[in-house]
């Protein structure tokens, strides 16, 4: 089902069963939220900015206008249950005006919009709140109706009384997905009650600054997903990427609607070491130490960030509903965290060796897995000759492996979501001899050529590339310089897909986020949006509509340039449908790539559903016959391996589900073995083809 409504709650509005006149009593008055001159010269500098330096420069024109419209309503009202159509109708004034609103410095339509918001939130949450005290037992949970999921482009309700309905059906969906995870009608009161007074209190402290952050970052998000303001408060507290403090949990945030979700973690974070984060996940609750669990749902994600980061060596509590559940099962787990600063050595690339039998014979090879492209920037500056970089590393591990007389190697970019620039170039230059390895094209149009220098070749060997959906930035321009060189086979899903770079731009109030310039590989083809897509591509771990730079709104497009490189004929090219067919053929029937195939089969099969039921027993029937395919997805993976089945899907270890995460020995990862045993085809092939 759609992820916008898969929920605890609605962003920060809810409501209850039967029609009730929203009080008035308590309510605030907005007006002292007004635009100051600081922020009205922020906007002019934003507004010259983008017009004179971000990549595209496209126009500030009546289309840019509407764009920043819509982008500001679904802001404020994603799911499109606050506003109603007379409040959208009185809106529409200024629909294609915000282009010359903006150039004047004129930022009152942005503030009414948004009070106009406040006024809303504020009634719906006292109604939310006077609906609950009557009880959730008083509604009927025996009645066939359903909830309509996916209002994104749903129209907007004729009334209040529409409004009214749609939230009766909402919260009666909210209390039954709680009732169902095994809470109690008084906990359940309590929860949600204590929730939406908190988020009364939290609304009722609105700042002007918020209004402006808003409204602005409405703006600037129209001409990329980058390209965003922050505030002053902000730019100091707030990591730039939505990324928490290396001194933190090491995990990469962003909102999803009402939620806080999980996009990667940090290599070596504490969050990836504790095996119990993955991505997607979702952060409902956040704890310090042994205090009360906060409740998060409908949090902004700069707030929930500053709950979760803090000193090295203190304690977080996170409560989390795994992204692993069926959609509409609420049970989350709580994860114990222990703050700490990421240690370069942690982050080291290491190696391995893979002990393959294939075709009859056995064969060794080495695997390097780089879980980010790291430099002691530090030590390197100072003139250290003993400074850390993954280049370095990598090196001294391939004259290992040489020594080790491995028939050939693996280099493992999975969930490396890049690092530095000048480490991909490097690293490059291990595998070719010179020449260039990425392109960087401006906003004016020129392109820099970054270059390996060095003449000579370190490692000669066969080679392969393991890459996923979570590979991005640097792992990205490695992976794309390889397979242009036809240098490795390029192996794994399609990566994340973000070709783009970005500075800050210091305002007199706050900063800008700007997306300046964009990465183009040697062959002329960027990197943005489409990411590396692999000779062979295995079954994707997870949606790609959920993660990755094509599920963020305006995206750039991907595109090319002219060529760096003149392009040799391709070594490779002539093998790869053998080289499909094999693979097709051994891992049609392997259980671990079977169980990927069917499980991502069943989520999409789910995100599909359109309505939910709000009857309690076809609802149960639902959730019991979902765990119930996924329970048999996973006893036919056990069974297929021999191992014990289980009896219920709660047994299960929380990292069987995960094929990439750490295991016993390179041979038990089966998407890397796989990727051995399809280098070693590649090998075999080509050696057949040169004896004759």
């Amino acid at each position: 089902m759609k992820r916008s409504l898969l929920s605890a709650t609605f962003a920060l509005a809810i409501g209850l069963s039967a029609p009730l006149a929203a009080k008035t009593t308590g309510v605030t008055d907005w007006t002292y939220l007004d635009p100051d001159r600081q922020q009205v010269i922020a906007s002019l500098n934003v507004v010259e900015l983008l017009k004179r330096h971000h990549y595209n420069k496209p126009p500030l024109n009546d289309e840019r206008s509407v764009k920043i419209y819509e982008a500001y309503l679904k802001l404020l009202d994603p799911s499109r249950s606050i506003f109603t159509a007379r409040d959208i109708a009185e809106f529409d004034q200024w629909r294609t005006r915000f282009d010359d609103l903006l150039k004047s410095g004129d930022l009152q339509p942005g503030f009414s919009i948004y009070k106009r918001h406040l006024e809303r939130l504020e009634s719906r949450l006292h109604y939310a709140i006077d609906m609950l005290n009557r009880g959730v037992e008083q509604i009927d949970f025996s009645i066939e109706e359903e909830l309509l999921l996916d209002r994104e482009n749903a129209p907007w309700a004729k009334d209040v009384a529409a409004l009214d309905e749609l939230w009766r059906k909402r919260v009666k969906d909210e209390v039954l997905r709680l009732k169902i995870a095994g809470k109690e009608p008084k906990a359940i009161e309590d929860l949600l009650t204590k929730r939406y007074k908190n988020q009364l209190k939290r609304l009722k402290q609105t700042r002007g600054e918020d209004v402006f952050q808003a409204y602005i970052n409405a703006f600037a998000t129209t001409y990329d997903p980058h390209t965003t303001y922050l505030s002053p408060d902000n730019a100091e507290n707030f990591d730039i990427n939505m990324s928490l403090s290396l001194e933190g949990i090491g995990a990469v945030l962003q909102n999803d609607n009402e939620h806080v979700k999980v996009v990667r973690l940090v290599p070596a974070g504490p969050a990836e070491k504790s095996k119990q984060i993955a991505p997607a996940d979702k952060i409902i609750g956040v704890a310090q130490g042994d205090k009360d669990m906060v409740d998060v749902i409908g949090w902004r994600l700069d707030e929930v960030v500053k709950l979760i980061r803090g000193p090295k060596g203190s304690t977080v509590r996170l409560e989390v509903i795994p992204a692993s559940n069926a959609p509409n099962d609420q049970t989350s787990k709580v994860v114990t965290i222990v703050r700490e600063a990421v240690k370069l050595e942690e982050q080291a690339a290491k190696k391995q060796v893979l002990e393959l039998q294939h075709e009859g014979r056995a064969y060794k090879l080495g695997v390097i897995e780089i879980p980010a492209f790291y430099l002691d920037f530090k030590a390197y500056r100072a003139g250290d000759p003993n400074y850390k970089s993954t280049t370095r590393d990598v090196k001294r591990l391939l004259s290992e492996l040489k020594d080790e007389q491995v028939d050939g190697v693996v280099i493992d970019l999975r969930n490396n979501g890049g690092g530095s620039l000048q480490e991909a170039t490097e690293l490059t230059g291990l595998f070719i001899d010179q020449g260039p390895t990425v392109l960087v094209r401006n906003s004016d149009g020129r392109v820099d050529v970054l270059a390996d220098e060095n003449t000579g070749v370190y490692y000669k060997g066969p080679l392969a590339v393991l890459v996923n959906r979570l590979s991005a930035s640097a792992s990205e321009i490695f992976a794309g310089a390889m397979q242009d060189y036809h240098r490795a086979l390029i192996l794994g899903g399609q990566t994340f897909g973000k070709g783009t770079v970005q500075s800050i731009q210091p305002l007199n109030h706050g900063e800008l986020k700007l997306t300046l310039a964009k990465f183009y590989r040697v062959s002329g083809q960027s990197t943005q949006h489409q990411g590396v897509i692999p000779d062979i591509q295995y079954p994707d771990m997870m949606d790609t509509k959920e993660i990755g730079e094509s599920a963020l709104p305006e995206a750039l497009p991907w595109d090319s340039i002219r060529p760096a490189i003149t392009p040799e004929l391709d070594p490779i090219k002539p093998f790869l449908a053998e080289l499909h067919a094999r693979f097709e053929a051994r891992t049609r029937n392997n259980p671990d790539f079977t169980f990927v195939r069917q499980r991502l089969a069943l989520a999409k099969e789910l995100m599909n559903e359109t309505s939910v039921s709000l009857n309690e027993s076809t609802r149960r029937q639902q959730q019991n016959d979902i765990e119930a395919r996924q329970l048999t997805i996973e006893n036919n993976r056990r069974q297929a391996k021999g191992e014990a089945p289980l009896n219920k899907l709660k047994e299960e270890d929380e990292d069987s589900l995960v094929m990439e995460d750490d295991k016993n020995s390179a041979e038990d990862d089966a998407y890397l073995a796989e990727a051995g045993h399809i280098l070693l085809d590649y090998l075999n092939l080509n050696t057949r083809v040169a004896k004759h």
